[in-house]
């Protein structure tokens, strides 16, 4: 599989919204596409008009996968990117920490 990342502008309008969604979201990767969907971790984003949007880790067996699954949840991918390669120089932070 390679890992991908996907850009989901601006589309959750709060937080409530983007909690039902990654629900439906890990029980569609799970049980309907598990050999060929992973996700790994989201980063959410703050857009400038209050909209929540995300930014996605996934492993997948192809960008097409990757979309099947957003339609399949209903959510959207903005762009599906494959990543090279990473560079970790310090561990994500944990919650509440700079």
């Amino acid at each position: 599989m390679q890992t991908y990342l996907i850009l989901r502008r601006g589309a959750f309008r709060d937080a409530d919204h983007l909690a039902e969604t990654a629900i439906r979201s890990r029980r569609v990767g799970d049980e309907e596409m598990p050999t060929d969907v992973r996700w790994i971790r989201s980063y959410v984003l703050r857009e400038p008009d209050g909209a929540l949007g995300t930014a996605c880790v996934y492993q997948a067996s192809s960008p097409e996968a990757i979309r099947e699954h957003a339609r399949r949840v209903g959510m959207r991918a903005d762009e599906v990117l494959p990543i090279d390669g990473t560079v970790v120089i310090r561990p994500d932070p944990r919650e509440g920490e700079a």
